[in-house]
Order: structure tokens, then C-alpha cells, then sequence
């Protein structure tokens, strides 16, 4: 069985979409594509089952059979994790992993493993990332965002000391067009002489990261206050108004495709956002605005959300989603698809999974 390991070193790198992308594209080369989340601390239940949420988009995306909890065979709740504490836990997690992935793999030609959040997940239960990949034979691809110029080198060399050899290569994730020629000509060749493969430098693409205003509505559960909402509108960045109305006019200008947050009783701050064209206003408190603003926001088609938590808990709500390249909307999938297609190295990581061209 041919399988590869994709995990990161932190979260939001971009390992569900490389698997997306990955599997489409073998399975668009003639490739049978399976795939497997070992390990999941993301519960997310369908169906009366326990499974996890990104198992089951990649489940859905590559038109696997396999039931979505079966994707995922090891999830952890705090009940499980409790339990596995105080010694009433007496399942081979590892001997669970190694089944499902068999039947998971039956009939494919390759095998894709999305590992956790981060490698440093898994340890508390027997199960982590090098070990797991050890027990199923697999080659592990590391996703490593670009943060700054330090950092991209420090992540990198991290999942190098973690996995040592077992290491097959990294894909530096998201480089800003102003770090291309910094990670290309330097950083790219000093890694490879410190013995890391670097099959892939993916450049930013904002839109792939950006949440649609109907992901918005969703997460918030947000009472929408406009007569109309494009749901498709693509929200990029987001920007908390709690300053004055001349440093917001700063601000709000430097930022497009922006969602602002601010409570429906800063008046100043929604009159702000709407003169510099904001694709979303959201009004914090359950603090409902002038009608004039509502009446103002239809007709500019700039819809206003009205969510019952603070301003905080609303960041955090989503914070937990926002920056994470999900790839629902056709358009990004095939976008990433692009990028892979074009950045990757394919003749290596082939040769390191036995895959002829």
C-alpha cells in the first residue's frame, strides 16, 4: 500500500487542502484515491456517529464510499480523554488506526492521511504522528504557512527534529509575493543542504482563505438585518471597530472584501464601514442599529448581521474558522488545484511513493 502523511506543524497550514487537491489530482491522472483522518480532536457527530468534519468534506469531495466515520477512527471527547485518564480506556487506539486504514485502503492505489492540528498531538494516547506513519509505512509531506522570515526556517527545521528521517519532504504554504524570492533563493536551498526536501513553495492567494458571508451567517447563527444578503460575497480579513471614526476611516481604506464588527450602538463606526465599501457589517450585543443604517446597508447591498454575543466571543467564534483554506465554493478547489499542479514537485514526491510517471 502506497500512502502519504500530510500533517503541519501548527493549525490552519492547509493539510485538508492539500488532500483535496492531491486527491483529485491522482485520481484525475487514472489514480484510485483513499483517505484517512487517524486522529481527530475535532468531534463532529452526523448521523448519530462520532466523526470529523473535514473527513467527511474530503469524504464527500473525492466521491469515496467509505461512511464518514470511517474516515475518521480515532476521535477524542472529552469523555474519551477522561476516561482514558483514570485508566478505563483499554482500546489499541494504534491496532484501531492500523484496521481502518487497511479498509481504507482496500482497492486504491494510494492512500492520503490527514494528520492532527499540529505534531504534537497524539502523544497523550500512544498514537503520534511518527508513529503512527511508522506503522502504516508512510512517506510524511509536512505543510509549513509562512509566517515571517524566521519562523518559515524555525517551523520547517521543528518537523525535521520531530520526524527525522521519516521526513519526506515540505510544502511551504501561502508565501506573500514579497517573501517569493526570499523563500525561493534562500531559505529553499539552505533547507535542502540541512537535508529537507522542499517539494513545493505555494504563493498567498487571499480568496482561498477568505470565508463567504452565508460561512458567516452560519458559524454566528446571525439574525440578518437586511432585506437581502449575497451569501457568496467573499469576506478576506476582518476588522473590530472599538477606536474613533477618524482612526477607523484610517483603517477601514487600507482593507478590502472586509467584514467590521462593531456594536449596534456605535453609530460613528457603521456610517465608516459603509463609506468604505465593507461586504459586511456585524453588530455585536444584540444592540439593533438606526433604521437609517439598515435602510443605508440595503441599498448599498452591504448586509447587517445582528449576533446576541460580545464583540470578543464573536472574534473567537470566528477566529476558530477564519484563515483556514476551506475549499467548498468550486472555484477555490480548482484554484488550489492550480497552484499544486504548478508548484509541486511531482517527479519527487512520486519517487518517494514508488509512483510512476
Amino acid at each position: 500500500m502506497k500512502s502519504l502523511y500530510i500533517t503541519s506543524v501548527e493549525k490552519y497550514s492547509g493539510k485538508t487542502a492539500l488532500c483535496l487537491a492531491l486527491g483529485k489530482l491522482y485520481q484525475e491522472q487514472g489514480y484510485k484515491v483513499g483517505y484517512l483522518k487517524p486522529f481527530s480532536l475535532q468531534p463532529w457527530k452526523i448521523s448519530g456517529y462520532l466523526a470529523d468534519e473535514d473527513a467527511s468534506f474530503v469524504s464527500e469531495i473525492l466521491g469515496l464510499e467509505a461512511k464518514p466515520w470511517e474516515l475518521a477512527p480515532v476521535v477524542v471527547t472529552s469523555e474519551r480523554l477522561r476516561a482514558h485518564l483514570a485508566g478505563g480506556e483499554e482500546t489499541n487506539l494504534m491496532e484501531t488506526i492500523k484496521t481502518a486504514a487497511g479498509k481504507a485502503s482496500q482497492g486504491q492505489d494510494l492512500l492520503l492521511l490527514e494528520g492532527g492540528g499540529s505534531l504534537r498531538e497524539g502523544y497523550v494516547l500512544d498514537i503520534p504522528t511518527p508513529e503512527v506513519a511508522a506503522e502504516l509505512g508512510s512517506n510524511i509531506l509536512v505543510v509549513v504557512k509562512y509566517r515571517d522570515d524566521v519562523r518559515v526556517l524555525d517551523d520547517v527545521l521543528t518537523a525535521k527534529f520531530r520526524l527525522g528521517e521519516a521526513l519526506s519532504g515540505v510544502v511551504i504554504n501561502r508565501v506573500p509575493e514579497e517573501a517569493m524570492g526570499y523563500v525561493t533563493n534562500l531559505v529553499t536551498p539552505y533547507l535542502e543542504k540541512k537535508g529537507v526536501p522542499v517539494l513545493g513553495v505555494l504563493p498567498e492567494v487571499r480568496g482561498l482563505a477568505a470565508l463567504t458571508v452565508g460561512e458567516i451567517i452560519d458559524v454566528l447563527d446571525a439574525e440578518i438585518l437586511t432585506e437581502e444578503a449575497d451569501r457568496e460575497a467573499m469576506i478576506e480579513v476582518l476588522v473590530v471597530g472599538a477606536m474613533t471614526e477618524e482612526a477607523a476611516l484610517r483603517r477601514l481604506r487600507k482593507h478590502h472584501n472586509k467584514a467590521v464588527i462593531t456594536g449596534g450602538d456605535r453609530t460613528d463606526m457603521q456610517l465608516a464601514a459603509l463609506e468604505t465599501s465593507a461586504n459586511c457589517l456585524i453588530l455585536t450585543g444584540n444592540l439593533r442599529p438606526n433604521n437609517l443604517i439598515v435602510k443605508q446597508a440595503g441599498y448599498m447591498g452591504v448586509p447587517i448581521l445582528l449576533v446576541a454575543e460580545n464583540t470578543m466571543e464573536t472574534i473567537e467564534k470566528l477566529d476558530h474558522i477564519f484563515g483556514k483554506t476551506r475549499l467548498g465554493q468550486r472555484a477555490k478547489l480548482e484554484t488550489f488545484q492550480s497552484l499544486i499542479a504548478e508548484h509541486l514537485d511531482f517527479e519527487r514526491l512520486n519517487k518517494g511513493l514508488g509512483i510512476r510517471d
